[in-house]
């Protein structure tokens, strides 16, 4: 089974996505429905896919889980939570069996260790208890919290987005790549291969630029704990579908069948539980 780990969907005539700030979104500044995506997974074989969060909103998770609940390729959603809610347990007594993970925007916290605030430890704890993946989205300048939250949370199963979003467009390496490394040591955190071209010049990218990036979180968590994710439609800010794929897909080239099989599939069905959705 052949599986895109992270996508998104957005109905602007619902909700503004306020990070979409400035006119550099303006290439994606529409609406996206599930049957935009179809073609794509369909012309490359992807069987099923991972709807994450785009918004802090309830009504947002809502509408993706119930896109998941109809007929179509999205096998989970990593939708969003209130991770200071004290009440949170007790929303999570009745999800649905669709919302497999739960993400918030850390990137755009101020604090660079929110993560390590008591209410998110309590809160991550909570989504343990209930079977749920914690999506990490964060930068660098987060990384040594999600390392210590990750560490302090056995438990619990960590992701880790697009590689951490190192700073591919101006060549930096450090502090990401020893970061990445100090993470990908936790056997309880795994790392998505995705969104590395719009971390890239998005104008003038090429896969030399990026394939070393790609490769350091490859040989850093290995395929068992690496899983891709087109991050579509963020992505086509820079690439199509089939550029993305190509780029993972060459990132990857010296593995064996096997090994390829758990990026492109059998690591995200573990991971999210998706193999009997």
């Amino acid at each position: 089974m052949r599986i895109d780990a992270h996508h998104h969907l957005w109905d602007l005539t619902r909700r503004h996505q306020p990070w979409m700030a400035g006119p550099w979104a303006d290439p994606i500044r529409r609406s996206y429905a599930l049957a935009d995506l179809v073609p794509h997974l369909t012309a490359h074989g992807i069987e099923r896919t991972v709807l994450v969060q785009s918004s802090s909103s309830y009504d947002e998770t809502a509408e993706l889980l119930a896109v998941a609940a109809g007929e179509g390729p999205v096998a989970g959603v990593v939708g969003w939570a209130d991770l200071t809610d004290p009440a949170l347990p007790g929303r999570l007594a009745d999800r649905p069996a669709e919302l497999v993970g739960i993400r918030h925007q850390v990137q755009d916290e101020p604090d660079p260790d929110w993560l390590v605030r008591p209410a998110v430890r309590r809160a991550l704890a909570a989504l343990a208890e209930a079977g749920l993946v914690y999506d990490l989205l964060v930068t660098p300048r987060e990384l040594p919290a999600a390392h210590t939250v990750a560490r302090a949370l056995p438990q619990l199963s960590f992701v880790l987005d697009h590689a951490g979003k190192p700073a591919v467009a101006a060549g930096e390496w450090q502090p990401w790549a020893d970061a990445v490394g100090a993470l990908a040591g936790l056997p309880n955190v795994s790392c998505k291969l995705s969104g590395l071209v719009t971390e890239a010049d998005r104008d003038a990218w090429r896969p030399a630029q990026i394939l070393p990036y790609a490769r350091h979180v490859l040989d850093a968590f290995g395929p068992d704990r690496l899983m891709f994710g087109s991050d579509w439609p963020v992505c086509t800010l820079a690439a199509g579908y089939a550029d993305v794929l190509a780029l993972a897909e060459a990132a990857t080239a010296g593995l064996t069948t096997t090994e390829r099989a758990a990026v492109f599939g059998g690591t995200a069905a573990r991971v999210y539980g998706l193999a009997a959705r």
